[in-house]
């Protein structure tokens, strides 16, 4: 998914970073707000940040001037909410793009909007639909869905700054979702599922911080999403 460094065109880069700003800005107010209300929930944020660094470092080649990886965003948006992921995405990205040369700096707003906005936002709305659904099933779907949207969106960003010359912008984003695809569902799928081990070891390790954040109520398998 991280687009790499200088492989977008200036304005596209730009205009993306633009986009991204606000989300990122909101996203450190509302970390701000939950350390200083949950005191406990720190070593949670902290646990988040660091989920998401080490599945988005597994990367795999893909199309030209990106990856294919795990995103690790889905399960701290469910635990947080999204404004929370867009803080702690953006510094995941940052880092990765100055230690592991994963992604860039002049490509960093892109990469953020898909992977710290666009994938947890898309992945909480699916957990939030399956509210009724046995938990295991609304964290499966929310987290897969996180992954995908994320290269739903990259593969729109490259569309836009490389349309084809016959088939255009869609046709663009067809080939570049179409090369996503092939490694991208399996590892939806295997995110998903760990996403569920993730959340039902919490349950477990920090079932009371979980309840106080009143996001992922520690409660027994099958019953329905907490509203």
């Amino acid at each position: 998914m991280h687009i790499a460094e200088g492989f977008l065109p200036p304005l596209h880069a730009a205009a993306w970073t633009v986009i991204a700003a606000p989300f990122v800005v909101h996203g450190a107010r509302e970390v701000g707000r939950v350390a200083r209300e949950r005191p406990e929930a720190r070593l949670l944020l902290g646990a988040a940040g660091a989920f998401t660094f080490v599945l988005s470092a597994l990367k795999l080649p893909s199309v030209t001037g990106s990856s294919s990886h795990p995103t690790g965003t889905g399960v701290g948006a469910i635990v947080f909410r999204p404004p929370v992921m867009a803080l702690l995405g953006s510094v995941v990205l940052l880092f990765q793009a100055l230690l592991l040369a994963h992604g860039g700096i002049t490509t960093l707003g892109a990469n953020v909007f898909s992977m710290a906005v666009v994938g947890p936002w898309a992945g909480y709305g699916c957990y939030r639909l399956l509210r009724r659904a046995p938990l295991a099933v609304a964290v499966f779907v929310g987290v897969a869905v996180a992954d995908l949207a994320t290269y739903v969106t990259t593969a729109a960003q490259l569309a836009l700054a490389f349309p084809d010359p016959v088939s255009g912008l869609l046709g663009a984003f067809a080939r570049f979702f179409g090369i996503f695809a092939v490694t991208q569902v399996p590892l939806a799928v295997v995110e998903g599922i760990l996403g569920v081990v993730l959340v039902r070891a919490l349950h477990s390790w920090a079932g009371p911080e979980l309840e106080g954040l009143g996001r992922v109520g520690a409660r027994e398998e099958g019953v329905s999403v907490d509203a």
